[in-house]
C-alpha cells in the first residue's frame, strides 16, 4: 500500500490507529527531522544558569517579560570565539538552532552566537519605547489626575519586607498618624514583577477605598529596573481611574513609568511627603490662619467703631432736634403755600361757576317769559308754532312768565295778516 512504509507502519502520524501504531523511535526521528529542519533564530533573554564544563556553556535563558525558559548549549568551538565568558543575570541575545535529542526527547537549543546586550542598546531601546508612547499622548499633562489633598487610605505595590515599604509607611505615618494603606507585595524586578505589579494595581485601582496609589521600589541597577519600563505596566497606568505615584528612586535612569504616572517622586520617603499633609504643619498653618482671622476681625472691629464714632460727632446726631427744627418750618412754609394755593384755586372756582350760572340763566326760556313772551301748547301739551295748524273753537294753553291760562282759538290769520297787523 502507498500509505504505509515498506515495514508495513503508516506514512504519516495522521495514519496510525491502535491496532497500527508507530514505534516510539519513528516519532522521535520525524520530530527530529522536523525540529532540526528550523531555520536558525536570533532571540533575546536573560541567563538564570550558566555552566561552563570542558570549555562548553550549558545555560538556560528566559524570557525578559513572561515565566518562559529554554535550554541553551554553546559549544566550545562557539565559546572560543566569545569576548566574554555569558554569566548570570546578564541579558543576551543568541543565534540559536533546535535540537532534538531522540533518546531522551529532549529540546534544546544550540547557539552559534552569543551576545550581551549592553546598557546603551537597552537605553536605545527604552528611549525609543517613550517616545513612541509620548507620540500616542501617554505622558500628557492633561490627561495627569490630581492626588487628594488628604488620602482616606493609601494603595502601597512593593517588595515584600523592603525597606521602599517600610519607608513610605513610616514617614506617612509620622506625618499623618491617622493613615491607612493596603499594601500589596509583588516581585520589583525579575520576569515576574511587570504581570505581578499590573494584576496588584487593576486589583488597587477597582477599590473604592483607594485614593491614590504609590508604586515604589528603592533604585537599583538599570536590568533591575526593566520591568517599570514595560509597555503593559505604562498602558495599565495610564488606564487607572485612580491617580497613581511613582517612587522607583532612581534619578540616573529614570523608568517609563516615571513619565505616565500622575506624580513622580524621586525616591519612596519623598513619596510619602508628597502624598500626605504633615499634621505639624498643618497644626501651625492653622494657628496662624486663627491668628490672621483674629487681627482681621479686630482690625475690623477698630474700624467700625471709628466709622460710628464719627457719624456719632456729626451735628445731625450730636443735636438731631436742629434737623427736626429746620424741617418744622419748612413744613410751616409748605402749608401755608398750600393754603394760599388753595383759597386761590377755590376763589378762582367760584368765578367761573358764577359766570356759567349767568350763562345758563340769559339763555333760561324763562328769562325769555320775562320779556313777555309766552308759550301756546295745545290740549296733549305739543307747542303750537304756526296758526294754520289751528281750527277754530280749539282749545289752548298759554304759559306766560307768571302763571298759566286757556284760551279758545276764535280766529286765524295768515301769516301774511299777522305780520301786517304786527
Amino acid at each position: 500500500m502507498e500509505s504505509e512504509s515498506p515495514a508495513g507502519l503508516p506514512a504519516t502520524a495522521a495514519l496510525t490507529t491502535a491496532d497500527n501504531p508507530w514505534p516510539l523511535r519513528v516519532l522521535t526521528e520525524k520530530l527530529k527531522i522536523h525540529i532540526e529542519n528550523s531555520p536558525m533564530t536570533w532571540v533575546e533573554g536573560q541567563l538564570l544558569e550558566a555552566n561552563v564544563r570542558n570549555g562548553h556553556a550549558y545555560l538556560t535563558l528566559r524570557d525578559v517579560d513572561v515565566d518562559n525558559s529554554f535550554s541553551v548549549t554553546v559549544w566550545s568551538s562557539v565559546m572560543r570565539k566569545l569576548d566574554a565568558t555569558p554569566e548570570v543575570g546578564s541579558r543576551v541575545v543568541a543565534r540559536v538552532k533546535p535540537s532534538f535529542y531522540a533518546k531522551t526527547g529532549r529540546l534544546s537549543l544550540n547557539a552559534t552566537d552569543l551576545r550581551p546586550v549592553g546598557l546603551g542598546e537597552l537605553l536605545l531601546r527604552l528611549e525609543r519605547l517613550r517616545q513612541a508612547l509620548g507620540a500616542e499622548g501617554l505622558f500628557n499633562v492633561g490627561h495627569k489626575r490630581r492626588l487628594p489633598v488628604l488620602p482616606g487610605t493609601i494603595g502601597l505595590i512593593t517588595g515584600r519586607n523592603s525597606d521602599a515599604e517600610k519607608d513610605v509607611v513610616r514617614n506617612a505615618t509620622l506625618r499623618w498618624p491617622a493613615v491607612k494603606f493596603r499594601i500589596i507585595n509583588t516581585a520589583v524586578q525579575g520576569v515576574d514583577a511587570v504581570a505581578q505589579v499590573t494584576a496588584a494595581l487593576r486589583e488597587l485601582d477597582q477599590d473604592p477605598a483607594v485614593e491614590v496609589i504609590v508604586i515604589a521600589r528603592g533604585g537599583g541597577a538599570l536590568e533591575d529596573l526593566l520591568p517599570f519600563s514595560n509597555e503593559d505596566l505604562v498602558r495599565a497606568v495610564f488606564a487607572a481611574t485612580t491617580p497613581v505615584v511613582s517612587a522607583i528612586g532612581h534619578e540616573a535612569d529614570r523608568p517609563i513609568l516615571d513619565d505616565v504616572a500622575d506624580l513622580r517622586a524621586s525616591t519612596p520617603t519623598d513619596a510619602a511627603k508628597r502624598i500626605v499633609p504633615d499634621l505639624t504643619e498643618e497644626f501651625a498653618g492653622l494657628q496662624m490662619s486663627r491668628q490672621r482671622l483674629d487681627r482681621a476681625i479686630s482690625n475690623l472691629l477698630t474700624r467700625e467703631a471709628q466709622v460710628i464714632s464719627a457719624l456719632r460727632q456729626r451735628p445731625v446726631l450730636a443735636n438731631p432736634h436742629t434737623m427736626i427744627a429746620s424741617r418744622a418750618e419748612d413744613l410751616q412754609r409748605w402749608r401755608e403755600r398750600a393754603t394760599a394755593l388753595i383759597r386761590h384755586r377755590v376763589q378762582r372756582a367760584g368765578d367761573e361757576i358764577a359766570h356759567l350760572s349767568a350763562q345758563v340763566r340769559a339763555l333760561s326760556p324763562q328769562q325769555t317769559l320775562d320779556r313777555g313772551y309766552s308759550v301756546t301748547q295745545l290740549a296733549d301739551g305739543s307747542v303750537v308754532r304756526a296758526a294754520e295748524a289751528l281750527t277754530g273753537g280749539e282749545q289752548l294753553r298759554i304759559r306766560v312768565a307768571s302763571g298759566k291760562l286757556t284760551a279758545t282759538v276764535d280766529q286765524i290769520f295768515p301769516t301774511e295778516q299777522a305780520n301786517e297787523n304786527v
